[in-house]
């Protein structure tokens, strides 16, 4: 019944910018903590940013501290990610995910803390 769905990954050069879009279906963005992972070649999964079920409270990984941020719009039940400045670093599958319940309002940083998980979107950097 949940499905989460990534949008907006690309190809852009190093310093430019990208807005990722994550749409959830089967539940409000209101009622869970939601945030974004990715996943570079040859790597582990790693957390980038998440956002409060209430939307009042962020958290981000000093990776991209100050280059994302992490917002949502509750009237399209979607998930954003803004980047800007992109490095050579970040290329990666970006993925967005959906708390479980009891790490409501706890910003994890942990995958074990996400029950759902959208395919993917791909961002790539050039140079």
């Amino acid at each position: 019944q949940v499905q989460l769905v990534e949008s907006g990954g690309g190809l852009v050069q190093a310093g430019g910018s990208l807005r990722l879009s994550c749409t959830l279906f089967g539940r409000t963005l209101g009622s869970v903590d939601m945030g974004w992972f990715r996943r570079a070649p040859g790597k582990e999964r790693e957390f980038v940013a998440a956002i409060s079920w209430s939307g009042l409270r962020t958290s981000y990984a000093d990776s991209v501290k100050g280059r994302c941020t992490i917002s949502r719009d509750t009237a399209k039940n979607t998930l954003y990610l803004q980047m800007i400045s992109l490095r050579p670093v970040d290329p990666a599958v970006y993925y967005c995910a959906r708390t479980t319940g009891g790490y409501r309002d706890y910003l994890t940083t942990f995958a074990s803390g996400y029950d759902y998980w959208g395919q993917g979107t791909q961002v790539s950097v050039s140079s």
